[in-house]
């Protein structure tokens, strides 16, 4: 893993933090983004590496000037980027669809949708023209990605819209040597997943607590896709709290 570089949107909390942690752990040096500078800060403080071996860098990723100026500090740098984990992303009230705003809406596409798109485009930008050629793209796609909860139209649009940005870049991508994957997430227990536990509504209309995993198994899952070499690909990884009801009728 020597020299190798990688980028973690959304580094400063939840899914985020740990798969940055893991990361450091790698040996990767990682690039740090949000749109927090403190919760960033603390990730790198937290992962006790030498300060050449990480930068925290604010982005807001649905702004276009924004996430081109993050790419630019990261070849002034480092030079070149291996991985790219896609993982900020927001969710919207739990609205009937008829009650929902276009504000709420839009949010919600530009920070699910855009701003992993905008990412994904400066990424291959740099990789496609390094020495070695190439990276992978880990895009976090959730369990909603083909399965909705009740009231939630926003967020599983945009993350069934995320599993064909993962499709289709993964498919443009192949000739510049780059892999581009999915992990989708089933309740990791980040603050972001805590109303799980006081109950949230099911599709049979009942509310219901559900289980949730270590946000850490969830890191381990990106690292195992990290570790492949160029000329394998997991295209979509499911990783999820065995007993949450998810499979079948549950």
């Amino acid at each position: 893993m020597e020299n190798k570089t990688a980028l973690v949107t959304g580094a400063g909390t939840g899914i985020g933090r740990a798969t940055a942690l893991a990361l450091f752990r790698e040996g990767y040096s990682v690039v740090l983004t949000g749109r927090r500078r403190e919760p960033l800060e603390q990730t790198a403080a937290d992962a006790k590496v030498p300060e050449s071996r990480f930068l925290v860098a604010t982005a807001d990723v649905t702004h276009e000037e924004q996430v081109e100026d993050l790419f630019a500090k990261i070849k002034s740098a480092f030079g070149r980027l291996d991985l790219l984990f896609n993982n900020a992303g927001v969710s919207a009230p739990s609205l009937p669809p008829e009650e929902l705003s276009l504000a709420q809406w839009q949010a919600v596409v530009d920070a699910n949708l855009t701003g992993p798109f905008l990412c994904t485009r400066e990424a291959i930008r740099i990789m496609k023209d390094q020495t070695p050629q190439g990276g992978r793209i880990i895009n976090n796609g959730s369990l909603a990605a083909t399965t909705p909860r009740p009231l939630s139209i926003p967020y599983a649009a945009t993350k069934h819209a995320i599993t064909g940005l993962t499709k289709a870049s993964s498919l443009d991508c192949r000739k510049h040597n780059i892999a581009v994957g999915q992990i989708d997430i089933g309740n990791a227990a980040t603050e972001m997943a805590q109303g799980v536990t006081v109950g949230v509504p099911q599709a049979n209309g009942e509310i219901e607590t559900e289980p949730l995993m270590d946000v850490d198994h969830v890191a381990d899952a990106v690292i195992h896709m990290a570790r492949l070499p160029l000329e394998t690909n997991i295209l979509f990884l499911t990783v999820m709290a065995t007993r949450m009801p998810f499979v079948g009728r549950g």
